[in-house]
């Protein structure tokens, strides 16, 4: 399930936003940029919180969880009002997205992480939940 909603995740945002330049999965990027191999800005970092799982009567399980979307954007003066705007599509593009083993991504909670010279890390928090048909 989590390999479905990620692919989803990136081709929803590929297909709708053509200004993000790079989707990956998390890895706390941005606390190793100088390490990393560069990517390109605007970029999309996916999150995968934990899954806290309940047995369906009949088989397998319901789970819900959080996905942290980590959109990561150059910092220059005056640039924030860019990066809010290009949050606010990113949430309009992700928000309801539904699949076969995820539904419900909903808007919880909105971070600004601004602890980088050079960059602006806006952190949006969705709650998903899941479905388990087979373990």
């Amino acid at each position: 399930m989590r390999k479905e909603l990620f692919e989803a995740i990136k081709a929803k945002i590929e297909s709708t936003l053509p200004e993000i330049l790079h989707v990956d999965l998390w890895n706390h990027n941005v606390e190793y940029i100088e390490e990393e191999t560069p990517w390109a800005r605007p970029a999309v970092f996916v999150e995968f919180g934990a899954i806290s799982w309940q047995p369906l009567q009949g088989g397998g399980r319901r789970g819900s969880g959080v996905v942290r979307l980590h959109l990561v954007t150059d910092w220059a003066e005056g640039e924030y009002a860019t990066a809010f705007a290009l949050s606010r599509k990113l949430l309009r593009a992700v928000e309801g997205l539904e699949g076969e083993e995820y539904h419900g991504m909903a808007l919880m909670e909105t971070a600004t992480n601004h602890n980088h010279e050079d960059i602006l890390e806006s952190v949006d928090t969705y709650a998903v939940r899941y479905k388990m048909i087979q373990p």
